[in-house]
């Protein structure tokens, strides 16, 4: 075994890589740029090696710079995590040369499976079921919109190489196969370095189903059931959960023992997954083969019990897996949640900054459920610009689905993040939504439930209440707290006055009043009432307690006279009065918002990539104006009417802040 291995990675994959090697005894050694001096992987690694600037093509993506690194500090073998180098063919050779070994698969595999179109073809000949589409490279978008048609629409471009959504398009038409191939090829070249991208048929409301395989160096090569990911937006994973409420037991060994067999005959030797795209009726075709360690390999771990990372290493360091099929068993359910650094009330565009609150529910194992938190940040460090914008992965583990999509949405409840924008909202909102909790899925899930892009919706019926009760609450407590400042002239027992309030969520009124009973208080709501017990002081991001008898947690936020609370997918502004303060907060006028309607904002931190308009010129609904690049992700900004452009402020190359005015209409 290993004494010291390094990881050619960052942020929370790197974390959770460390983690496995302390328990096995293996020192660690992490690499940085310039943006993470200060990250957390660096703080959690034996030793770490800075590897240049911010930029991933001069850091993380330079497999000479990584080599250096064993170099210096003796490092025996690398795992290269997830993105970056981890299918580069091109890195586990040349760490071989200089004796180092790939905590991954050997050149050959990665070389077979790892790029799209090669495996595609390697599938084919090994007569597994393949989507229609051209297995070459596509020179251009001529060449692009010819196999389209023939084909048939919708299409899908993908880059061969890579993977995460990066360099993936979905056109409808021949105009959006021009375009989506010039966005593709562009995203796929900054991404990978390689910007080759090829042409197949997009099923029609697909299911995202994967099997996890691992093999060694002597042969052997088992599945441990499959994942669904059908959750995406932007072709982008978003929640994850095994095993798949989909597959029964005959398909579950249909795909495991054909993703056995396309492993076996490229000799693949590690962690791998292969990945289906399955119809709801349970057919599948090969989609890809990702050949490393997958972002969701947590919710796998989760039913088998297997550590992944460790299986990985035992491997490389010429073990035999330790298991063979007949061992594997699945237990209970999975399911994770990407949090990431994205506004979703903004179509989900990136966020960054400073993360001023970052407070995870805790994680353990309570009466049989268990709640993991995979992160690479901390409270006070910052989301940078140059990379994915992950914050962390939230997974729980329950003996049934219900079970485990009820503490993932407590959990997101509870998890509490500021100074950045953030998904969990929409998360939050998720996990209540009747289709998700059926398991009706498909990879047009989001679009399809969403397709007006995503609003926190207000409170409604027993969720409205908890809330109104929770805001009741907390302002007593805030109330009973200014009562006992000493010298008050106040009568020995609380008047009626204290107790009537009017709760306002938004605009809403309800009225209540608050009665002290054994252990804590109620909060009576039109002749209900609903005991109210928390540990809560003022001040804590977190609200936790039961309300009615029920545990939830409500996360609280300080605005203007009131509290922000969120709770299971909703949020309201909450402002506690009295009778008197609420009639006169009822004649307020409400604040009207600024026009912006002839301004084109940038809707996130961001590059300019191009400017597509001139000033003074007429431009139409629909039409291009330019690109920001953020998170290596490029974002067309489209005229939202006709129009005519009087002023440009920004120019290519500029960095802009979220709402910079890019140009103004006439």
């Amino acid at each position: 075994m290993f004494d010291k291995i390094l990881i050619a990675n960052r942020g929370e994959i790197a974390c959770r890589v460390i983690k496995t090697a302390r328990r096995m005894g293996i020192k660690t050694v992490a690499v940085y740029s310039d943006a993470d001096r200060d990250a957390l992987h660096v703080e959690m690694a034996d030793e770490a090696v800075h590897i240049g600037p911010a930029a991933a093509a001069q850091s993380y993506l330079v497999i000479e710079k990584i080599i250096e690194a064993c170099r210096q500090t003796g490092a025996q073998a690398v795992h290269p995590g997830y993105g970056f180098l981890s299918e580069r063919e091109a890195f586990p050779k040349a760490l071989a040369e200089a004796g180092i070994v790939f905590i991954g698969p050997n050149p050959g595999a990665i070389a077979a499976m790892g790029d799209k179109i090669e495996s595609k073809k390697a599938a084919a000949a090994a007569k597994v079921s393949t989507v229609p589409g051209f297995l070459g490279v596509i020179e251009g978008p001529e060449q692009a919109v010819k196999i389209a048609d023939e084909i048939g629409y919708p299409v899908m471009i993908k880059a061969s190489a890579g993977g995460g959504g990066k360099g993936m398009r979905i056109a409808y038409s021949a105009d959006e196969v021009a375009e989506g191939f010039a966005r593709a090829k562009s995203e796929a070249a900054s991404s990978f370095g390689d910007d080759r991208v090829f042409v197949e048929k997009f099923i029609t409301d697909p299911r995202h189903i994967e099997i996890q395989v691992l093999g060694d160096k002597h042969g052997n090569v088992i599945y441990l059931g499959e994942r669904e990911c059908s959750i995406q937006r932007r072709n982008q994973k978003v929640i994850e959960e095994a095993p798949s409420p989909l597959l029964d037991e005959a398909t579950r060994r249909l795909m495991g023992e054909q993703a056995v067999a396309l492993a076996k005959a490229v000799g693949y030797d590690s962690a791998g997954t292969v990945e289906f795209v399955a119809g709801q009726d349970k057919s599948f075709y090969f989609l890809e083969m990702n050949t490393r360690l997958q972002v969701e390999h947590p919710v796998t771990e989760m039913i088998t019990g297997i550590d992944l990372v460790e299986e990985m290493i035992r491997v490389a360091a010429g073990e035999k897996l330790r298991l063979s099929q007949g061992d594997v068993k699945l237990n209970g359910w999975s399911v994770e949640s990407r949090i990431y650094a994205e506004d979703p009330v903004r179509n989900f565009l990136p966020s960054t900054g400073r993360l001023v609150t970052y407070r995870p529910p805790e994680e353990g194992v309570e009466n049989g459920v268990t709640v993991r938190n995979d992160t690479g940040v901390y409270e006070g460090g910052e989301i940078s610009i140059y990379y994915d914008p992950m914050i962390a992965k939230l997974v729980t583990h329950a003996p049934t689905r219900e079970q485990a999509i009820e503490a993932q949405a407590k959990a997101l409840d509870a998890f509490a993040i500021d100074g950045i924008r953030h998904n969990i909202p929409f998360l939050s909102s998720l996990m209540q939504h009747p289709r998700w909790q059926s398991g009706k899925l498909s990879t047009g899930f989001i679009a399809e439930e969403y397709p007006q892009g995503f609003k926190v919706p207000a409170p409604e019926g027993e969720v409205a209440r908890a809330i109104v009760a929770v805001g009741a609450a907390i302002d007593h407590l805030l109330n009973v707290r200014k009562r006992e400042i000493s010298g008050q002239m106040r009568p020995v027992s609380a008047v009626r006055f204290d107790r009537e309030r009017v709760v306002m969520l938004g605009r809403e009124p309800h009225e209540v009043l608050v009665e002290d009973v054994d252990g804590g208080i109620a909060i009576v709501m039109k002749g209900e009432a609903w005991p109210v017990v928390s540990s809560w002081r003022p001040g804590e991001a977190v609200w936790t307690g039961t309300v009615g008898g029920r545990s939830i947690a409500v996360q609280v936020r300080p605005i203007l006279n009131g509290m922000m609370l969120s709770h299971a997918g909703t949020s309201a502004e909450v402002r506690v009065y009295t009778k008197r303060e609420a009639e006169l907060a009822a004649l307020m006028p409400e604040k009207q918002e600024a026009d912006t309607g002839k301004k084109l904002l940038c809707p996130m931190p961001g590059l300019v990539k191009a400017i597509s308009v001139n000033q003074g010129q007429e431009v139409k609904a629909g039409e291009p104006l330019c690109i920001v690049e953020a998170m290596k992700m490029e974002n067309v900004l489209r005229a939202e009417r006709d129009g005519t452009i009087s002023k440009i402020h920004a120019k290519e190359g500029d960095s802009l802040a979220v709402d910079a005015v890019i140009m103004e209409f006439a």
